[in-house]
Formats: C-alpha cells, structure tokens, sequence
C-alpha cells in the first residue's frame, strides 16, 4: 500500500515538474520573440529615418549643384553598390543587407571629399552627407547586432569580392554625376532594406517560438 502510494506521489510530481518545464520554456521563448521583435523593430525604425533623410539629401544636393542638376541623376555610372537585397533565407538576406550598407560607407566619404572641394564650408548638404553616412554605420552595426542574435552560431560572413572599388578621378561635371547616383542608388536601397525587414518580422520572430517550444 505505502509503495503504491509512493508510486503515485512520484508520478505526481513528475507530471508537475514537466508543466512547470513546458511553461518555462514557453516563458523563454516568448521573452526571445518578444526581444526579436523590439531588435528588429529598432532596425526598422532606423531604416525609415534613414530613407526620410536620403529623401531629403537629394533635394538638398540637387539645389546644391547649380545648372542641370535634374539631370544628374540619370546618367549611368559603374562601380555604385547594387540596391537589391538577395538570398533565399532568413539569415542571406539579412546578411546581404548588411553587406550592402558597408559597401556604401567609401562612396559616401568619396561622395563628401568631392563636395567639400566643390562647395562652401558651411553648405547644409555636407552637413546632411555627414549625417547619411553614420546614419548608415549606425544602421550597419543595427543590423549586425539583429542577425547575431538570430543566428548566434553562425558569423556574420565575410563581404565576398575584395575591398570597394572606387571610381578613377573624375571632372567636376563626373563628380557631380557620381554623387547624385550614389545618393539615388543609396535611397532605393533603402527602400528595399525597409520592405525587406517587414516581411522578416513575421518570418523570424515567430519562427523563433516555434523552435524554442518543444511541445
């Protein structure tokens, strides 16, 4: 009788112990979606403060340039960063993001050297060039931070292809070509780094519930 008992009390105990383990690991794992959620949404935030501001740059550089400055834009030129995010997972699309905000850092400094030689030094638009640029660091780190912790086990992969190539030296008109390409190219990037995170938002994060629950 008292074995039988005993029998029954250990059962208890353990049918208690696994609830407790289920709802902790529930706990856990609703605390890591909800983290991914504010860590991506930070990104996000980032993201459309960043396109406000690439909006408003180009106004600002084309009012800067003097004559034919619509017509800056237009004209193509090599060696700028593509805008268009790729990879099939998660974890390739976020890291194609980040690549492509880091290739973008040496053609805003080159961006700003021409503009420095072109324009007074209390011009607005070396001001807001500035200010792209470590919007765009700051973005960068954002989002490497994000897959880091998405992805804790895997490094963020090495950008493929060598160092950014920049253009040869360039007149004054190519100049002028080059900086408005880059900031439009930079801008649509954006765009797409922007639609990009919003379709990982209910991918990513709630993926992450339903591997941390096991039952």
């Amino acid at each position: 009788m008292h074995f039988q008992q005993f029998t029954e009390l250990a059962a208890t105990l353990l049918s208690l112990l696994l609830v407790m383990a289920v709802d902790s690991t529930k706990t856990v794992a609703a605390s890591r979606n909800q983290q991914c959620g504010n860590s991506l949404q930070q990104t996000l935030k980032l993201t459309r403060l960043a396109q406000k501001e690439s909006v408003d740059l180009i106004k600002t550089y084309k009012a800067s340039q003097g004559e034919m400055s619509e017509l800056l834009c237009k004209v193509s030129v090599n060696n700028v960063p593509d805008p268009n995010i790729s990879g099939l997972e998660p974890s390739e699309k976020i890291v194609s993001i980040y690549t492509h905000l880091q290739a973008f850092i040496p053609h805003f400094k080159r961006v700003y050297e021409q503009q420095t030689d072109l324009q007074i030094p209390t011009s607005p638009l070396l001001a807001e060039l500035a200010s792209a640029s470590a919007r765009s660091r700051n973005l960068a780190a954002l989002v490497k931070s994000f897959y880091q912790s998405l992805f804790p086990n895997l490094p963020m992969p090495e950008p493929a292809g060598g160092p950014t190539i920049l253009p040869p030296p360039q007149n004054v008109f190519q100049q002028k070509v080059y900086g408005c390409v880059v900031l439009k190219t930079y801008k649509e990037l954006l765009s797409n780094v922007s639609r990009q995170l919003r379709t990982l938002k209910n991918k990513v994060c709630r993926r992450r519930i339903q591997i941390n629950t096991p039952f």
